[in-house]
């Protein structure tokens, strides 16, 4: 089995977001970067299909510099070859994005062989487009599922299900195919001391995507208002019972 990876270089949030000067972007100044929680699944899910079938993983980005440090991340937890697609550190729309993914893939293949299967994350937690796992598939002539949560390949097939209202949905796709898995198929392993070495010697295959053309225009970002709460003193001692009796009242507590 031959397995590509898509990843995505992405904020750590753990706090309050914070917008630049213009309102144009997401202030990640004093933010750490990682891979995309859904894509570190992904990556996972590939591991368990070639420890099970034989064969390597690659892993792809396309991202600034710095996003080597995702790849190597990759690396750390077993995949075998590495792609970098660099970037001037601008944020690409899901169109392009699916493009330039398209034609690595098609280049990749070219030297390789083909792959199997093409693995991407649902969506990216910082845009939340939704969209480049479906505009792959398309652009690449290949069947698609996304919301993946749990896989299993065998005679030439892969067999996909994600939850549907209430219930599962079982999709049967003939190979090669396109998935988009969701946070939760898995749990990713912790990368080891040996594989955190093997990742730093592990040679990165360098790209240059030819430029595209946004079709999206960002005029503003805003972030969400924020509730704040609010502590209402009832009383002191005993005088506080009457208006605690009132409140728990009013919320149904007592009959």
């Amino acid at each position: 089995m031959r397995v590509l990876v898509c990843i995505k270089r992405v904020p750590m949030v753990g706090s309050r977001i914070s917008l630049t000067p213009d309102a144009l972007a997401v202030d990640t100044r004093q933010l750490g970067f990682t891979i995309s929680p859904h894509e570190e699944c992904a990556v996972e899910e590939a591991m368990r299909i070639v420890e099970a079938h034989g064969g390597e993983v690659t892993v792809i980005t396309l991202g600034p510099p710095e996003s080597v440090e995702q790849l190597r991340d990759a690396a750390a937890l077993g995949a075998a070859k590495l792609v970098h697609l660099v970037t001037d550190g601008g944020e690409w729309d899901p169109v392009a994005t699916a493009d330039v993914l398209a034609l690595a893939t098609r280049e990749l293949e070219a030297e390789g062989g083909a792959f199997h299967l093409v693995l991407l994350g649902n969506e990216a937690p910082d845009t939340g487009d939704y969209q480049v796992g479906v505009r792959l598939a398309y652009a690449l002539a290949r069947p698609c599922v996304n919301a993946v949560k749990a896989l299993e390949v065998g005679d030439g097939v892969v067999r996909a299900r994600r939850e549907f209202a209430g219930g599962d949905e079982l999709f049967v796709l003939a190979l090669p195919a396109v998935i988009a898995v969701k946070e939760g198929i898995n749990l990713p392993r912790y990368p080891s001391l040996p594989g955190r070495i093997r990742a730093k010697k592990l040679t990165v295959d360098e790209r240059l995507p030819a430029s595209r053309k946004s079709a999206v225009r960002v005029e503003r970002l805003r972030t969400p208002a924020v509730e704040r709460a609010r502590a209402e003193v009832l009383g002191t001692g005993v005088d506080a019972v009457p208006a605690l009796v009132s409140l728990l009242e009013r919320l149904g507590v007592l009959s």
